[in-house]
């Protein structure tokens, strides 16, 4: 009888099929990676799916441990539904993504997200527990048979997710995140880093002046400055980066600056890859965004500039990191527009500059 309930349990361990429903954004889903990785040592011989949007996936293209990886194109989906023309073409791009969906059975399905938009793939998955926060935004929790107690908001997104896993029994001793990119990635960026840093005298910096919000932003003036006190003070490389999109803005910081040993990196990496440079940068200096957070889980110390959030909520997970925010009784107000943004101009570059000299000298 024992033998039979001790094979009986390896042979569901062993077929057990998870899915983690965490669509976007990147910060989002970089930080719900090491809560992956602690359900992935717990379970070790599960399959384990993953459904993520378009924006991020490419980073979870590879990561070791994932069986699989389902791209929802919800933006794009949007995007086309734009044009008439285009609506019977979505409409069957829809469907076969709820098809491949509903095709298998999963024993657990993991809510990591909480907002309608991973509801609804939640409900539409076939599955015995459908497991996630109670009472979460926009009526999500509805859709979910087994909730855990509403969460904190004051408590880190991080560990938050580490939350779901160790309801499930996880033990989480440490962060884990594993390298996503490849060994053919990461020898094509050795030798591009190597040729406008050819020896590790000099500190690399990694600036990524970029977010969403146009809140968040730092000045474009005070990027250029930095970037100057970088170069004249401490000989460092300066590496920029971004997406295509944000080339021009880059580009305007680096001509302003009127020295060398700047590079604008935006748009020429995909997300492994800027995985990479951040993990042999010396230090990050960020706004608070998605790469931000990349930077942070892979233990390069970050500079993070922060205004109308709180980064005790979000801020660049770890002791090994500093925060530099403005006090104002308005912050954090979580609003995407503002007129005066005072959290953000009021930060003076040199308590930036210095900042990233402390972050040197624990190196």
């Amino acid at each position: 009888c024992h033998a039979f309930y001790f094979i009986a349990v390896v042979s569901f361990v062993v077929h057990m099929n998870i899915l983690i429903v965490k669509l976007s954004a990147l910060g989002d889903v970089v930080q719900s990676i090491p809560a992956f990785e602690a359900l992935r040592n717990h379970y070790s011989s599960a399959h384990i799916s993953w459904l993520v949007e378009d924006e991020a996936a490419s980073l979870l293209q590879y990561y070791p441990g994932l069986d699989e990886i389902m791209v929802c194109r919800r933006r794009s989906w949007l995007k086309e539904l734009r044009n008439p023309l285009l609506w019977p073409k979505v409409s069957l791009d829809i469907l076969r993504f709820c098809d491949s969906l509903r095709q298998r059975y999963y024993d657990v399905i993991i809510d990591l997200q909480g907002l309608l938009k991973s509801a609804i793939w939640v409900g539409l998955a076939r599955g015995r527990r459908k497991i996630g926060f109670d009472r979460t935004r926009e009526g999500s929790w509805r859709f979910l048979n087994e909730r855990l107690p509403p969460y904190d908001p004051d408590r880190h997104a991080l560990e938050r997710y580490l939350d779901v896993m160790r309801y499930l029994g996880a033990e989480v001793d440490s962060v884990r995140i594993h390298e996503p990119w490849t060994s053919t990635e990461e020898h094509q960026l050795q030798e591009r880093l190597r040729q406008i840093r050819p020896t590790s005298g000099s500190p690399l910096v990694a600036c990524h002046p970029i977010s969403r919000w146009p809140t968040k932003l730092w000045p474009e003036a005070n990027f250029t400055r930095l970037a100057v006190e970088l170069i004249t003070r401490l000989q460092a490389k300066v590496v920029f980066t971004g997406s295509t999109q944000d080339r021009d803005t880059i580009t305007r910081i680096i001509e302003e600056t009127g020295v060398g040993g700047l590079y604008n990196w935006a748009g020429t990496t995909n997300l492994r890859e800027l995985a990479y440079v951040y993990k042999k940068a010396t230090v990050v200096v960020s706004t608070d965004s998605g790469p931000m957070h990349l930077a942070a889980v892979l233990g390069t110390p970050v500079v993070a500039l922060f205004g109308p959030t709180a980064p005790w909520r979000t801020g660049p997970y770890g002791m090994a990191h500093k925060v530099l925010r403005v006090d104002r009784d308005c912050s954090p107000c979580f609003e995407r527009s503002c007129d005066t943004v005072e959290c953000m101009t009021e930060l003076k570059v040199e308590d930036v500059f210095q900042a990233v000299v402390e972050q040197l000298d624990k190196e």
